[in-house]
């Protein structure tokens, strides 16, 4: 998506930046893991077929999409393939609802895991996806056997409509309200975005 190619947003501890060309061969090198792959719904890619997409994504009016840095690291060393530790993913792939999107986080470095980096990550792109691309309502297809995203989107506020047992996934929604805005700011009070970097 075009919108948020020079956008950077940063919160307490992680870091938003767009999906670059810099980015990929640390991306690739992810999602050869078949934990990644299966948590995802990704089929492994070739380095060429990763730099495709990564176009592909930057040109796509449906898809926006974020690596996530870990700020420390990030504001320590000023290199962002080093802070890398994930992404963060919004698809308007309802054409009968445009102003759904449906949200999808990956925090892929082992060692970010369990610290919370992924609940303000997705915050922020909550946010982000509320005050700068009009979304009204969100969902999450997430598989059966990840407990710990289930587990974030609950308390996250997303209720479960659906399970299909042919992807093993449960879709989760969540409508946007005002009373739910006024506490997603509250849960990211330091953050800031910066539209021109």
């Amino acid at each position: 998506m075009k919108i948020n190619l020079s956008t950077q947003i940063l919160g307490a501890n992680v870091c938003l930046v767009p999906y670059k060309e810099i980015h990929v061969e640390r991306y690739h090198e992810w999602m050869k893991s078949p934990e990644l792959q299966h948590l995802t719904g990704s089929e492994p890619l070739s380095i060429d077929e990763e730099y495709q997409m990564q176009k592909s994504w930057q040109e796509d009016e449906n898809k926006c999409t974020f690596i996530i840095l870990d700020r420390n690291q990030f504001l320590l060393y000023k290199n962002e393939v080093d802070s890398m530790i994930g992404d963060t993913n919004l698809y308007f792939n309802n054409f009968d609802e445009p102003h759904t999107a449906e949200c999808e986080i990956m925090i892929a470095e082992e060692k970010a895991r369990g610290q919370r980096l992924g609940w303000e990550a997705m915050i922020l792109m909550l946010r982000y996806g509320i005050e700068k691309l009009q979304v009204n309502k969100y969902c999450a297809k997430i598989k059966m056997d990840n407990v710990s995203s289930i587990k974030m989107f609950g308390k996250l506020q997303f209720h479960e409509i659906s399970r299909s047992t042919v992807f093993e996934e449960i879709t989760f929604e969540r409508l946007v309200d005002e009373q739910w805005i006024k506490w997603l700011i509250s849960e990211t009070l330091n953050s800031t975005r910066n539209e021109n970097q």
